[in-house]
């Protein structure tokens, strides 16, 4: 099975100045599209606000058809194993949370997951299709383990204990939490008068978290249990790049994009992030592994946990319920390959540790596992099929690590490699629908594993240092002989098919010349075309966020990462990293100075200091022991504040100035400490430019985008 893009568009480069009609339904794909050719400039601007974007081209149409022919449409385990089980569909209440985001343009039958649109990838398609058919309460295992799915990008898991339900992952908002809960307790066959007695976090990602407010709510006694360290993980990842993260799950999630053919069309692990708010509520036990195995008893029912934290996610963890036979997985397997490197940016994942961690389940668990489910896809049944899937899964990120590491030691570099990976895949894992790139591709997960071991420098000394972009924009154009002649150029490879460099000349050509309209939408209809070809939805949500933004700049859709309860979550120590990262070194190098900081609820004692524009902290405390003999640095101040305040602070319900008023934080020593680290503190934007964004009056073919 044809696993991307890539392989495919360096065999196509088809000439004629032509592009198809995009059918507006799923369901009526242009089999004879030579019926429906016409130029671009042919369609008013109302037929293209109808499209809700431009057709695709016939290079595009040709290309996905030539990814049609390579997939395994015979192969509809899938659609099985999601339909198992159901008890109930999604009722208006608890569907609408996510549900009314998408329409009901996909159909969810195997045979509407070969009828796919022009602008989408059939392969994409196929997985939006089955997808769309989780949609309820599904039982797992007869009276003990059920699911609900397709109200939230992760599924909702109930255990049966002895005294009420366990749930395994908790959703990404209190609501759809809340609406998932409420359905299932009104629809499970038995035991709908019991409450949840306990909730486990398999690991740190928001949509296995964040819904964990609402069964709080329903039972305040409920008993939380974490992944290893997970709440540090949650801090890490959601606040200190969490300005730039937000901005980039913009383009990853497409959350300004329409629900459509020419838009979003799945979100690879499901259809999509429910609205609300994210919440987390502190695990009463974070997991401490003793040689990561430990064995708990949860409510009577005896869980086996490996710690997995360092691959899909830094803090993580499978279960094995020997009771059921049951494998929980957490999100080191889905109906998919996931991602080594996350496009919204996150730490490179060892992907090498992924595979021998799918490997230890298979050893320990896989001889005797009747049942495997996990956040998020329908579970698996039956001892061989759990066997065989595990197998795969595991050797699609092993294959990734070693054949990438392979290429990289005969002096591939990271740029090729991305191509390379696809031309050294086995068979069996190309024709496996769930080794699929639909989250994250091979192409962009071979070139993390090259950025983990060898960095982003391929030791070729031209790259070494190149020009900042607009620089090098600037001289890439004025050596190919100025915009209007790249322009034209890159016209006459447009209609060839050529997008991938088209994309990279007029990118360049865009930030030279950016009030040049006709160059402007030349570059927007280019990532248009290659969103329309992509197989993994975050390639084909940054595509067409892409285009969107070089018409018409940015749309509303970013997210915050960084919620109230996170936030509330936030150590001292947290805090004080974040502040570092904040500080301008340009105004902070001419203003030094030392504070000590008392947590006097806590007891904890902080060392800090402003120096060469660096902004340090030390948490004395942690080593009191050690330090017993050693007397506390003298400080130019010393600040005392109590831990509860630093999160009203980081919320926005009170500042400093408020709580040394009120006298609920007091400063002794030189106070002007803390007017020298506001000074040198900057706020973020958090609307920074991705693609040449255009000026006021110069947006090209904005009718696409209004309703």
């Amino acid at each position: 099975m044809n696993k991307s893009i890539i392989a495919l568009t360096v065999l196509t480069a088809f000439s004629g100045m032509v592009s198809a009609a995009q059918h507006q339904h799923a369901g009526h794909h242009a089999h004879h599209e030579d019926e429906h050719l016409c130029e671009l400039e042919h369609f008013t601007p109302d037929q293209l606000r109808n499209m809700d974007g431009k057709p695709a081209t016939l290079p595009t149409i040709k290309a996905n058809k030539q990814v049609a022919k390579t997939l395994n449409y015979a192969d509809t385990q899938a659609f099985e194993d999601t339909n198992r089980g159901l008890i109930a569909v999604l009722d208006s209440a608890s569907g609408k949370i996510i549900r009314d985001k998408f329409t009901d343009f996909i159909d969810v039958t195997p045979e509407a997951a070969v009828d796919y649109p022009d602008s989408v990838n059939p392969s994409l398609w196929r997985q939006a299709v089955a997808n769309q058919a989780a949609n309820g309460l599904y039982e797992v295992i007869p009276g003990e383990v059920y699911q609900v799915r397709g109200v939230d990008l992760a599924s909702a898991t109930f255990i049966r204990g002895e005294t009420g339900w366990i749930v395994y992952d908790v959703l990404t908002t209190k609501e759809s939490m809340a609406a998932a809960l409420n359905f299932f307790l009104s629809e499970v066959p038995e035991g709908g008068d019991l409450k949840v007695v306990a909730m486990l976090y398999s690991h740190s990602h928001g949509d296995h978290f964040g819904g964990s407010r609402a069964v709080y709510e329903h039972n305040p006694d409920v008993k939380v249990y974490g992944s290893r360290n997970i709440t540090k993980e949650i801090v890490d990842e959601n606040v200190l790049a969490g300005n730039a993260m937000s901005r980039r799950v913009t383009y990853q999630y497409g959350n300004s994009l329409g629900r459509h053919a020419h838009g979003i069309v799945d979100a690879a692990l499901a259809k999509g992030v429910a609205n609300g708010e994210l919440s987390y509520v502190l695990p009463h036990k974070e997991m401490n592994w003793d040689n990561e195995y430990e064995v708990h008893t949860i409510d009577g029912v005896e869980m086996h946990f490996v710690d997995a934290s360092g691959t899909e996610a830094a803090s993580e963890m499978v279960t094995y319920i020997p009771k059921h036979k049951a494998l929980w997985t957490g999100e080191l397997t889905y109906q998919g390959m996931h991602n080594i490197y996350t496009l919204r940016g996150a730490k490179v994942r060892d992907s090498l540790k992924w595979s021998k961690k799918i490997n230890e389940m298979l050893m320990l668990w896989g001889h005797e596992a009747e049942y495997l489910f996990g956040s998020h896809s329908a579970p698996i049944w039956e001892n061989d099929n759990i066997q065989e899937y595990l197998k795969m899964q595991r050797d699609a990120y092993g294959f990734t690590h070693n054949q990438t590491l392979r290429l990289a030691n005969n002096g591939m570099v990271m740029q090729d490699i991305g191509d390379a990976i696809y031309t050294v895949m086995p068979e069996s894992i190309q024709q496996s629908w769930h080794t699929n790139g639909y989250h994250g591709s091979y192409s962009h997960n071979a070139r993390a594993v090259y950025n983990m071991y060898l960095g982003y420098f391929d030791m070729n000394p031209s790259n070494l240092n190149p020009l900042p972009v607009a620089a090098e924009a600037q001289k890439f154009v004025e050596y190919m002989g100025g915009c209007e002649a790249v322009t034209e150029k890159a016209k006459a490879d447009f209609i060839k098919g050529e997008y991938r460099f088209v994309a990279t000349a007029m990118d360049k050509v865009v930030n030279v010349c950016p009030d040049n309209q006709q160059a402007r939408s030349l570059l927007a209809d280019t990532y248009e075309q290659l969103g329309y070809q992509a197989e993994s939805a975050g390639w084909r949500n940054v595509y067409l966020t892409g285009a969107q933004e070089t018409r018409v700049g940015i749309q509303p859709g970013s997210i915050k990462a960084a919620s109230a309860d996170v936030l509330a979550n936030m150590g001292i120590d947290n805090l004080l990293d974040y502040i570092a990262v904040k500080v301008d070194s340009t105004v902070a190098q001419h203003t030094p100075f030392t504070m000590n900081i008392e947590v006097t609820d806590t007891k904890a004692f902080y060392v800090t200091e402003m120096a060469n524009g660096n902004f340090n902290n030390f948490e004395w405390s942690k080593y009191a022991d050690e330090l017993a003999n050693t007397p506390k640095p003298k400080a130019d101040a010393t600040l005392r504040i109590e831990h509860g305040d630093v999160a009203k602070i980081l919320m926005g319900q009170v500042t400093l100035e408020q709580l040394l008023k009120a006298g609920k934080a007091s400063i002794v020593g030189d106070a002007s400490v803390l007017a020298k680290l506001q000074a040198a503190q900057v706020e973020f934007d958090d609307k920074f430019e991705i693609v040449p964004q255009p000026a006021k009056g110069q947006e090209v073919d904005a009718e696409l985008y209004l309703k």
